[in-house]
């Protein structure tokens, strides 16, 4: 699983003109999802992210995490982080999981971030045209693949 977690002032997601998330000071989660991802994966991957000192305290100093916070988040499904741009002009999209893979991971990592975060988080809609839009706070963003340990 490769995520880019973004510190927000807000963020929303919109699809076919109608809001279906918004939140203010939080994270924005985009969420590629391979064949090879696992439980494992979802586990490690949330309580990085729900761990992850990215946002300031008192002294200005990025000391505190989402759970000290108590931020939101919006985590949206994009198939295109897995993009290999390797050959050509045209990205492969080839090690991206399809749906029928994909759907129950996606799903299984927005109810492990819930339960690390102790509280529901906002999301888009899988497959779908969505429009993002974001204020990112800082700027923060922060890159991290569950297959890259480092």
């Amino acid at each position: 699983m490769k995520a880019i977690i973004q510190r927000v002032s807000r963020a929303s997601v919109t699809i076919n003109n109608e809001k279906v998330a918004n939140i203010k000071n939080g994270l924005l989660i985009l969420l590629g999802i391979v064949n090879e991802d696992t439980s494992d994966d979802i586990n490690w991957l949330s309580k990085k992210i729900c761990n992850l000192r990215i946002f300031n305290d008192n002294e200005g100093i990025m000391n505190k995490s989402i759970l000290n916070n108590q931020g939101d988040i919006i985590i949206v499904s994009q198939f295109t982080l897995h993009a290999s741009t390797k050959k050509g002009n045209r990205p492969s999209y080839i090690k991206a999981a399809k749906p029928s893979i994909a759907i129950p991971l996606y799903e299984a990592f927005i109810k492990q971030v819930e339960t690390d975060l102790n509280k529901k988080v906002q999301t888009g809609k899988f497959g779908a045209d969505m429009k993002v839009e974001l204020l990112n706070d800082g700027p923060v963003t922060i890159i991290i693949d569950s297959k890259n340990k480092e």
